[in-house]
């Protein structure tokens, strides 16, 4: 190889090395960067957050962890510098350890260091000097106080404190003194007898209310907030579709990588229902796990592998799900009554467990009724709560997988609930009835869970009402099957419960469906019966296989 050939080999190499360097990724933790991170387009949730800024209003932001809210206070911090009325300052009371929580001033001086370096490293180092002449003096919270005047004084704009991470302040009364200098400090300022922030924005899991209830317990303080000037934050934080596919949008736009955009943003937002960190954790396995990186193409089948993968992997905010499920006993016997149970449970903001779940992440409001917040949350649920059953039951199940798929590899589910049925004959006895009325349906998902994970997954879709009809959708390698599950109450419901089943098969372009019926009654039960159906759906004719155990 010549020298010039050479060099301009070098050249290329170094040159592809540069742009594999710059890449993007899709960025599960921490702050989100344009400049290194695939994102979604927030300007229309920035607007009106900043609508509330410009009102001088106090509000805090609590959304369940890996919600985008140390992202969204970065993009306001970079939108308001650019603002010359304007001065954020932004700080974070995770860098502030437990012992310092505990001391007045130490307290202080931590948020007065803090102050000093953003500015510093603001490029403003005359406020970060002027912040540096306070730390040495300011010792109580009536200091403190006195310097915010002093700052906005002498600043002579429109200062916006952003606080992080606010749940690190949870266990101490020092938290709530802080809150009540801001709230004296906002209502002087209304009066025109003090200067201070213009605005102020708390972030961090817990709402004000029940941060405070962790710290003040008594009845009679609950409810007298030092925070009760703060605006209501009514901004949607969780990802739209159309949000979704500017960030599928960037990514193209990035790499050149093809892919259907429209399907792609509403499968994800299906599974997903916009959680930020779901979003980008299912595109960041498609991407650097599953996608041919010689086709460079995103091909329909990537999304439920993703899903598939996501659901098997064990992550801080799954870890953190099942955490707030095991240390509340309460919230998980709620959690259970809404997707196991099927029972419509009124949303009611004022009921502080409800509003617990909300904070949690697990539950949101649909149709003014308790649902789980999303599918894939829900699938991780149902699944620590099946292997909780299967656990603890001492019942073992004799499931191997190859024993129940058909010669093309496919799943025979006839196959697989006489089985379950063989099981139920076998281990029933009338010493376990109130728990196979209460745990039957988990008990079968138990029973399937070996069968299928690894290559197919079930989606739960609870039906409340008299019925609890409790449906199951399986996707095995290519193919999808829809189950019943529910308790015999009767042939008025059962007829009911088939033509539902039918019209659910229809729904999606399926001829087969099959019911498995837990059938209590003494003298004249099915249980052990097995038999094939056909309903008409319209013109069409529909197969259910039913099971009775």
């Amino acid at each position: 190889m010549g020298v010039n050939s050479q060099n301009d080999y070098l050249g290329q190499y170094k040159e592809c090395k540069e742009v594999i360097a710059l890449r993007k990724k899709f960025n599960i933790t921490g702050t989100c960067i344009s400049e290194k991170h695939y994102m979604v387009d927030i300007n229309g949730k920035l607007d009106k957050i900043l609508k509330l800024i410009d009102d001088e209003e106090y509000f805090a932001i609590s959304r369940p962890r890996q919600y985008g809210k140390t992202t969204t206070l970065f993009m306001l911090y970079k939108i308001l510098k650019e603002k010359e009325e304007y001065l954020p300052i932004k700080i974070s009371f995770e860098a502030i350890d437990s012992e310092t929580h505990k001391n007045q001033e130490l307290f202080i001086k931590a948020i007065l260091l803090q102050m000093k370096n953003y500015f510093r490293f603001s490029k403003l180092v005359e406020l970060s000097n002027f912040v540096d002449g306070y730390i040495k003096s300011v010792n109580s919270m009536d200091d403190f106080s006195e310097f915010i005047t002093d700052l906005a004084e002498h600043t002579q704009k429109k200062m916006v404190l952003m606080i992080d991470e606010v749940d690190k302040s949870s266990n101490n009364q020092l938290f709530l003194d802080f809150l009540g200098m801001l709230r004296n400090k906002y209502l002087l300022r209304n009066e025109g007898l003090d200067y201070t922030f213009h605005s102020v924005i708390l972030a961090g899991v817990h709402d004000i209310k029940s941060l405070k209830s962790k710290i003040r317990p008594e009845e009679e303080q609950k409810y007298n907030s030092p925070w009760n000037i703060a605006s209501e934050f009514n901004v949607d934080m969780s990802f739209s579709t159309e949000e979704i596919g500017t960030m599928l949008k960037d990514y193209v736009g990035s790499t050149g990588i093809k892919l259907d955009m429209e399907y792609f943003s509403e499968k994800i937002y299906f599974y997903t229902s916009g959680y930020p960190f779901l979003v980008s954790k299912l595109c960041k396995i498609i991407d650097e796990n599953i996608m041919d990186k010689e086709k460079l193409e995103w091909k329909e089948e990537y999304l439920e592998k993703a899903v598939k993968e996501l659901l098997n992997e064990s992550n801080t905010n799954f870890d953190s799900l099942i955490k707030n499920l095991e240390n509340n006993s309460k919230l998980k016997e709620l959690v259970y009554k809404v997707i196991i149970d099927g029972d419509l449970v009124t949303f009611n903001k004022d009921n502080p467990l409800i509003m617990l779940g909300v904070i949690y992440g697990f539950f949101k409001s649909q149709g003014g009724k308790l649902k789980i917040q999303n599918r894939i949350y829900e699938q991780r649920i149902y699944d620590y709560m099946s292997s909780l059953i299967e656990t603890s039951t001492k019942l073992s199940f004799n499931n191997e997988r190859s024993k129940f798929l058909t010669a093309d590899g496919n799943l025979d589910i006839k196959k697989l609930l006489i089985k379950f049925q063989e099981f139920m004959k076998h281990e029933y006895s009338e010493k376990r009835k109130a728990f196979l009325e209460e745990d039957g349906r988990l008990l079968f998902l138990a029973f399937i869970s070996p069968i299928i994970n690894g290559t197919g997954f079930a989606f739960k879709e609870v039906k409340g009402g008299e019925e609890k009809r409790f449906d199951i959708v399986i996707t095995y390698e290519k193919k999808m099957f829809i189950l019943e599950l529910k308790i015999w109450y009767g042939e008025e419901y059962h007829k009911k419960g088939q033509l539902q089943l039918g019209e659910y098969l229809e729904q999606y372009g399926l001829e087969e469906g099959y019911l498995l019926i837990f059938d209590f009654r003494k003298k004249t039960g099915l249980a052990g019966k097995t038999e094939e159906v056909i309903i008409k759906i319209g013109d069409k004719e529909k197969k259910l296989i039913e099971v009775y155990c």
